[in-house]
């Protein structure tokens, strides 16, 4: 069994907003397979499929970012979902918009929610896919991550999410190591 994790906020009012592009992209995802209804649990909401023979579980938890790591341990507690199996897409400043990068251990790079992540979970051993959302020093962090997309960005993004959802595809039949080394070049 498999864990996608979607980094974001809950509430109407962080909807397009830099820090939910976690949300966005597992959200971009499932509509492209037709699934629109998330379940509740454990302060998360989720999706469950098959793929490749293997139930992988969708997950945006619904704690706040800082607080995501208490939900995520929780669904890797309950259904039993070994370190090796879980994947967390968040949004990275240092990396310009429309690029990303997939890593499969790391640091948080001062991310709370990765932090809090690591927190719970004991270890930065986990796969990611960190979606850039660049950073704007004329604006406090906290005020940047919290703003939302212009509309050029959002229209940037849902390119993107092409991209991100074959890459989710392929992560389900790929060695995660091909994945890293395929398309971390192709970043422009």
């Amino acid at each position: 069994m498999k864990l996608v994790v979607g980094l974001g906020n809950p509430g109407c009012e962080y909807e397009n907003t830099r820090h939910n592009i976690g949300f966005f992209m597992v959200d971009k995802y499932l509509e492209g397979k037709n699934l629109y209804d998330y379940k509740c649990k454990f302060n998360g909401l989720y999706q469950d499929i098959v793929i490749n023979q293997e139930k992988v579980i969708f997950l945006k938890p619904q704690s706040y970012m800082n607080l995501s790591g208490e939900v995520v341990r929780k669904y890797m507690d309950f259904f039993k979902i070994s370190v090796d199996d879980l994947l967390v897409i968040s949004d990275d400043l240092d990396i310009c918009i429309g690029n990303f990068k997939i890593k499969s251990k790391g640091s948080s790079g001062g991310h709370n929610g990765l932090k809090n992540i690591e927190t719970h979970i004991g270890t930065n051993l986990y796969k990611r896919i960190k979606i850039g959302i660049c950073n704007d020093r004329n604006i406090h962090m906290k005020d940047f991550v919290l703003s939302k997309f212009s509309k050029e960005e959002l229209s940037t993004y849902d390119e993107l999410s092409i991209t991100i959802s074959k890459i989710l595809d392929e992560y389900f039949y790929e060695d995660f190591s091909v994945l890293v080394s395929k398309y971390n070049k192709k970043n422009r």
